[in-house]
């Protein structure tokens, strides 16, 4: 019946896509939860048959372990000299391999610091090369820690005097050691395929072909050395951008079966429980969600060139020979490559090193949450559309002075409807939308955009000395702005506030559809922590405003004759903006900052340097996605509180 699907004359299936709504976060929410079980995951393979690995025979080892010892005490005695030193040094052996020697200088400046430094590369060409492909062996000569990588240089040298010797590259071989493992790779990869900034970064004085794929070594023991238990696969990239599954599947068979050394993804344990299994989930999706550096293999991503760092764990019987070898099998098996990794996922979740979830399967989970707030956006913009109601002639209760009811006549025109052979009288305003009015939603939802973006400079171009005064500057203004915002809503009406909530939770959806694509986690927690804004436009129906003016604005006031919202209501709106300023991006920053055991200045800091060097958006999707979301869902809140 017509009826039936009207909202206009049964209120009660508006009521239905806000229960709708919330069931697309729960189900969300719980579509992540069941991922770990093996019923939605699948077991890792091989698709490039090209890449055969572990079909080979490994010769690293014998005399190339003296070599190994030998250059690590060289680099033991580089520890505390200077760059220029450093850069000679490594030069010089470069040079004694027989290796064609590169050096770049670069100097970003972000948060008002330097971050300098130099790196030095050889290059090996490959006999059976044409100068069109090439691989990349990237040893850093501090690691993500700040450690001397002692033995990962030390490995990469001899493995550089060691590959020179072989005759069956059909690729070049890049040995890079960058200064640090963040701004200096990722100078060196933006220089090779001229995308850096010829004002902070020196142009690569050696070039080769198109970069098929690429190696880093971790392994900061001493001159003592250390025999290790583990090899972490450490693969996420900047934005979250991730290597050909290949890649990661390859080396994982290669330590595993030909070498003997157990791998490890996201620091799992050998226990398959799914508590493990959910565990590994969350600390790759917050890894990726965070979308900065963690190695030297994430600066590659950007360019479609698939890197992975390897590094050291635990106490065991491996050694560096042992490493050696895994990295050996690892570049014969791109060297066989005869085109671009492409077969395989490139977006998937590890479970395990042998499990994975592809991204038809977990995508939704996020897709649900971005559909929310759209099923949401279509209950508001039908809303800001009606009229106001017709008072209820049984109703005992005088209405407002001043208010459209008061000042109703009999000259309304009514319509009679017949349906089923019976008769309604309906006043015919009830079934005609009214003009929506959308410059002032429109024009406080950019202010809103423009406040974030504003805060997002603010932060890039701050002293690194002034990061944290900064940062509760912004949180003591985010906590009062709504308020202020919300007495000023109370004077454009609430179908201006309906509809700018509309406007912003379209956005809000399309952009978190748009991001879960490319970066499933950042879109996922972000929409997450977002879910709640849906529902505060319903505190205007519980704090309702005033009665319409002559000029149907339906203006929010407490004139003479107004009612004012009960305690019950005050006391709801109040408990609300309390519980979104819990859930607000400061508050979220600094619960990641005690999560992590990380202080908010040094997750400031890392925010801005990855956004100056590395491209890095997550901050822009806090402040300008997230942030004005939330500042309209708090303005919502604001003018009920304010005496809707």
């Amino acid at each position: 019946p017509a009826r039936l699907f009207s909202p206009t004359l049964n209120p009660g299936l508006l009521q239905i896509p806000r229960y709708l709504s919330l069931l697309c976060i729960i189900v969300g929410l719980a579509w992540l939860l069941v991922l770990p079980l093996d019923e939605y995951s699948r077991r890792t393979y091989i698709s490039e048959n090209a890449l055969l690995p572990g079909q080979v025979n490994t010769y690293f080892g014998g005399t190339e372990h003296t070599v190994f010892r030998a250059y690590r005490f060289e680099v033991a005695a580089l520890e505390h000299q200077p760059g220029p030193v450093v850069a000679d040094k490594l030069g010089s052996i470069f040079k004694e391999q027989g290796l064609k020697i590169g050096r770049q200088k670069y100097n970003y400046t972000t948060a008002g610091r330097s971050v300098s430094g130099e790196n030095v590369y050889g290059v090996i060409q490959g006999p059976r090369a044409d100068a069109t492909e090439a691989m990349v062996l990237v040893a850093a000569w501090r690691n993500m820690k700040g450690e001397l990588n002692q033995s990962g240089v030390a490995l990469a040298l001899t493995l550089a005097r060691y590959f020179k010797r072989w005759s069956l590259w059909s690729k070049d071989i890049f040995v890079v050691i960058p200064e640090d493992s963040t701004a200096g790779i990722q100078a060196w990869v933006d220089a090779y395929h001229d995308m850096h900034p010829s004002s902070s970064v020196e142009n690569l004085p050696i070039k080769g072909g198109a970069l098929q794929g690429g190696l880093a070594i971790d392994y900061p023991a001493g001159v003592g050395g250390h025999r290790f238990e583990t090899l972490d696969i450490i693969y996420d990239g900047v934005n979250g951008q991730l290597p050909n599954l290949d890649l990661i599947n390859t080396l994982v068979l290669i330590a595993q079966n030909q070498v003997g050394i157990r791998c490890r993804i996201q620091k799992s344990t050998d226990d398959d429980w799914y508590s493990n299994r959910l565990e590994t989930v969350m600390r790759g999706m917050v890894g990726q969600g965070v979308g900065r550096p963690t190695g030297p293999h994430s600066s590659f991503m950007p360019y479609h060139v698939h890197a992975i760092t390897l590094k050291t764990a635990g106490n065991g019987w491996h050694d560096e020979i042992s490493l050696g070898k895994v990295v050996e099998s690892g570049f014969r098996s791109i060297n066989n490559l005869l085109e671009h990794l492409h077969q395989s996922f490139f977006f998937y979740i590890l479970i395990d090193n042998d499990r994975f979830v592809s991204i038809a399967t977990y995508l939704p989970s996020a897709m649900l949450i971005a559909v929310s707030f759209t099923l949401t956006c279509i209950v508001l913009w039908w809303e800001s559309g009606q009229p106001d109601p017709p008072p209820n002639p049984a109703s005992t209760e005088s209405p407002a002075k001043g208010s459209s009811s008061e000042k109703q006549t009999g000259d309304d025109k009514m319509e009679v409807i017949q349906q089923d052979g019976m008769l309604a009288v309906v006043p015919e305003k009830m079934l005609h939308t009214l003009e929506r009015n959308l410059f002032a939603p429109v024009a406080l939802l950019g202010a809103a955009y423009f406040l974030g973006l504003c805060i997002f400079f603010i932060f890039n171009a701050t002293d690194e000395n002034r990061m944290s005064q900064t940062f509760y500057a912004v949180s003591t203004f985010s906590s009062a702005i709504p308020l202020a915002t919300g007495s000023l809503l109370k004077r454009i009406g609430t179908r201006q506030i309906l509809l700018m909530n509309c406007l912003s939770l379209l956005l809000l959806g399309a952009m978190l559809a748009t991001l879960s694509t490319l970066n499933y986690s950042l879109g996922f927690f972000t929409g997450l922590a977002a879910s709640p804004l849906s529902f505060t436009h319903l505190l205007l129906s519980k704090n309702p405003p005033a009665p319409n003016s002559p000029t149907n604005d339906n203006k929010i006031n407490n004139s003479k004759g107004n009612p004012r919202p009960s305690k019950e209501t005050t006391t709801l709106s109040a408990t609300s903006y309390l519980l979104l300023l819990a859930i607000s991006p400061p508050a979220m920053i600094q619960l990641f900052s005690a999560l992590s055991h990380s202080p908010v200045r040094n997750l400031l800091l890392e925010a801005s340097a990855a956004w100056t060097i590395h491209g890095t958006y997550t901050a822009l999707v806090v402040w300008v996605v997230w942030w004005p979301a939330w500042f309209v869902g708090a303005a919502t809140v604001g003018a009920a509180l304010a005496g809707g």
